[in-house]
């Protein structure tokens, strides 16, 4: 039985992950942090300091203000985590990166297997058609509560494509103040806000004549809880380490 800490359960998604975690017999949620006064069927410490509980794994859905916090947690007690707050700044992901080496650490920019396999699919195109002459382009859409842009999922597809070719790409987010034409080694992020979008990416080939199109469309939450929890599964008892989807997948 694999026990798990959830950090940020009084979220959205720490609801979710706690549902699913519920209906299976192989984990069980023994802990919570959120600093809100909540009821989750488990111990809710407000201060990740003071969890005294024992466990195997912490998945967190909360975000980026709380993560130090948890890293040093993690660190001191030595347990694992499954790491799915976005929004992350170039100094945090550094100090995960850190973190790392100490404990095992794993970060997805999105937990769905179906978004993973779609980037192992981008790096065996992607060069194919770059050779082609085909313009890349990514178009994400999410909810309008959703407060950071572009999403670090349609970051993270950019960058599995740009691996390719030795990052030589740059990224442009807005060309309104841009009066050029197109270059060849770029890929264009475009962010859409509104309704209840959960989660939808698009990323775009555009070559002479013809337009290939790969399409990854969430219709609910639930897809990323149960991404986190196999990942959950697969992390405990890992050693010290950064590791993606991609390991769990294997």
């Amino acid at each position: 039985m694999i026990k798990i800490i959830m950090h940020g359960c009084g979220g959205k998604m720490g609801h979710v992950v706690s549902s699913i975690v519920a209906n299976d017999d192989n984990c069980e949620i023994v802990a919570g942090i959120d600093p809100r006064d909540i009821e989750m069927g488990y111990p809710v410490f407000k201060n990740i300091a003071d969890c005294n509980i024992e466990a195997d794994c912490i998945i967190d859905f909360s975000t980026a203000a709380a993560v130090p916090a948890l890293l040093e947690y993690s660190k001191e007690k030595n347990i694992p985590v499954v790491l799915c707050s976005t929004g992350l700044s170039e100094e945090l992901n550094n100090k995960v990166v850190e973190y790392s080496k100490h404990v095992a650490i794993l970060k997805s920019a999105n937990m769905s297997v179906g978004i993973n396999l779609i980037m192992k699919v981008l790096k065996e195109l992607a060069p194919v058609l770059a050779a082609e002459g085909f313009d890349i382009e990514i178009v994400e859409k999410h909810h309008n509560q959703k407060i950071d842009a572009p999403s670090g999922t349609a970051i993270a597809l950019a960058d599995a494509i740009n691996e390719e070719f030795n990052n030589e790409y740059k990224y442009v987010f807005d060309r309104s103040q841009v009066r050029e034409k197109r270059s060849q080694k770029e890929i264009g992020i475009s962010a859409v806000r509104g309704g209840t979008i959960v989660g939808d990416h698009d990323v775009i080939f555009a070559g002479r004549d013809e337009v290939i199109t790969i399409n990854h469309t969430a219709y609910s939450k639930e897809l990323f809880a149960v991404g986190a929890v196999k990942a959950a599964k697969y992390l405990a008892g890992k050693p010290a380490g950064f590791y993606t989807m991609k390991n769990v997948m294997e």
